[in-house]
């Protein structure tokens, strides 16, 4: 019985998709700036290899170097992304990722926030009720 296993092999797919999640682009997003369908985009990430060209589209479309997309992974996602990874290739061309802790906690504020409201809504919905219920009692008790 042969046993086979996968040492060190990236799915470059998988990668394209972890990316274009921490950098906040919807497939429709990326399709329309690689000029393709949403389905195509979500062939592509569920590729374990890309064509160079392909790659090198994507990444394009992305803002990030080629190399992100070969060599990411998400254990050294945080160490790559947070560091504000820049490349200046050309004179032209910076490109930047955006730390997606700041996101996180950004998101993180607005459920609290969200909860916050909630909370107070229904506190006031017990209040008029309990206020609604002592009216009803003192009607009940005069009449």
């Amino acid at each position: 019985m042969e046993t086979t296993y996968r040492a060190n092999r990236t799915h470059l797919g998988y990668n394209v998709k972890r990316l274009r999640e921490i950098l906040g682009v919807k497939q429709e997003d990326l399709a329309e700036r690689l000029q393709l369908s949403q389905q195509s985009i979500s062939k592509i990430e569920n590729k374990e290899e890309l064509d160079n060209e392909t790659l090198a589209k994507v990444a394009n479309a992305l803002n990030i170097p080629e190399d992100v997309i070969r060599n990411f992974t998400d254990e050294g996602a945080v160490h790559i992304v947070s560091n504000n990874f820049s490349d200046n290739s050309s004179a032209y061309n910076s490109y930047t990722i955006n730390n997606p802790i700041e996101r996180i906690v950004q998101l993180y504020d607005e459920k609290v926030e969200l909860y916050e409201r909630m909370l107070k809504s229904e506190q006031e919905k017990v209040a008029l009720l309990e206020e609604l219920l002592r009216n009803e009692t003192a009607a009940k008790a005069k009449g």
